[in-house]
């Protein structure tokens, strides 16, 4: 595509401050995108999760404090 003298390469998809756009303004790539990146955080907290040590309601701040706001980043929009 060219604007104003300047040529523009169609993209399929790409990353915009952490979103996934598409060219078909679909969510199912940021829902996916979104949930991989929650997996990859909830695995890497997982040890905090599997000791008994670690008392439930601690689970359950790191789970709202860390791993939730991962997920749930841009939703508004």
């Amino acid at each position: 595509m060219k604007i104003a003298k300047t040529y523009f390469e169609r993209m399929m998809q790409f990353q915009y401050f952490g979103t996934t756009l598409t060219n078909q303004n679909s969510i199912r790539e940021e829902i996916k995108s979104r949930l991989k990146s929650g997996n990859a955080c909830y695995h890497s907290f997982a040890e905090c999760f599997v000791f008994q040590f670690v008392i439930q309601n601690e689970k359950i701040k790191i789970h709202r404090t860390i791993i939730l706001p991962v997920v749930l980043c841009g939703c508004e929009t």
